[in-house]
């Protein structure tokens, strides 16, 4: 297996969500590989962002706007006259989900309808992604991993309406853009990925990112529920396989389809594992302590069984988590100690790529 970026140079790409932690890496990923990228979302949703550290409006078209609103996207989007389309637009925290369940169902199912629209009316689209997640499963908390035929019911208002943006795409697949001779008008995907992490998140609630800020800071990292078990990733992971499926598609329709994205089973850590994993890489005498905070519902255990995209595509991970930790740590410590975080993402991406070039020889 092997990712063949050469494929974007020239490519005119639309990436919704582009200003948030994972938008921002893959815009670098595109504007390094040569395409010509157009990016739709509201301003970055933290703050500090690494939107903003890494400068990543200086390499691409970026327009603010809220997905939710279906005028502006489409005066985007008909400007930018994408080939692919890359949907990462939503509201991705659980937490909050509880606190704003109805602004969640609104940008993530409302926000899929917006854009499946722009895409039906439109003749340039060949290739189109949604990113889910690993929570649009019933989940019954069985020591397996969910394969892509399992049934979709996710548990608090984010989870559950990230199960509705897949049914809505489902829909739209069955509905339009299928011809009648089983054929596809525009090659439609869903990818449900695992939990990711790296350099630059700098989200609420998110293990990773608290770790940081607690190093930082030079505190304890409370952990609020250690035993949950969840598949770690780091960032690169998942959006090289965005990219590789939204190719493989657009040249051959018999690709589209649903897939899981995650890590080995090897890397389905606790997340007291995680944490003991972040402190040994980060050194300077870190430690943490078990606080249960009295939150909402979170599932235990959960994981992936991605056996249909190592099989149809000859996929495997490239790094494991006690590598995806240390590169979370070095970018981390580079932004604290007010290096070249751009260089240091570029060389990520680069010695991403060399492994991965590695596992085809």
């Amino acid at each position: 297996m092997v990712y063949d970026l050469s494929f974007f140079k020239g490519k005119k790409v639309f990436i919704t969500g582009h200003t948030g932690f994972k938008g921002s890496w893959l815009c670098k990923i595109l504007s390094n590989a040569g395409a010509t990228v157009t990016g739709f979302a509201l301003e970055p949703p933290t703050e500090p962002s690494l939107f903003e550290i890494a400068h990543i409006s200086d390499c691409i078209h970026s327009i603010i706007g809220d997905i939710r609103d279906y005028r502006s996207l489409k005066k985007a989007f008909d400007e930018a006259q994408p080939e692919i389309v890359l949907h990462l637009a939503a509201q991705p925290l659980v937490r909050l989900s509880y606190q704003e369940p109805a602004r969640t169902y609104e940008t993530n199912v409302m926000g899929t309808v917006n854009i499946l629209e722009c895409i039906r009316q439109s003749s340039c689209v060949r290739s189109f992604l949604n990113v889910t997640t690993d929570k649009v499963y019933l989940n019954k908390e069985w020591p397996w991993g969910y394969r892509e035929n399992e049934e979709l019911d996710g548990f608090d208002p984010y989870s559950n309406s990230k199960s509705c943006s897949e049914l809505v795409t489902h829909s739209y697949t069955k509905s339009f853009f299928t011809r009648s001779d089983g054929g596809m008008n525009v090659a439609i995907s869903t990818a449900r990925a695992g939990n990711v992490i790296g350099g630059g998140d700098f989200a609420k609630d998110r293990i990773i990112p608290d770790c940081v800020r607690a190093a930082i800071a030079g505190r304890d990292i409370v952990v609020r529920n250690p035993y949950s078990t969840r598949p770690y990733q780091h960032v690169l992971e998942p959006l090289f396989v965005y990219l590789m499926i939204a190719a493989k598609q657009y040249e051959d329709t018999r690709f589209s389809g649903w897939y899981n994205v995650g890590p080995d089973e090897s890397d389905c850590y606790q997340t007291g594992g995680l944490v003991d994993i972040f402190v040994k890489q980060w050194g300077e005498g870190l430690k943490w302590v078990n606080q249960y905070d009295g939150g909402p519902h979170e599932a235990n255990f959960l994981k992936l069984d991605c056996s249909k995209l190592k099989a149809t595509f000859g996929w495997k991970p490239c790094w494991n988590l006690e590598e995806a930790v240390k590169r979370t740590v070095e970018w981390s410590k580079c932004w604290v100690n007010h290096g070249d975080v751009c260089e240091c993402m570029d060389q990520q991406i680069e010695d991403f790529l060399h492994q991965a070039c590695l596992y085809r020889s």
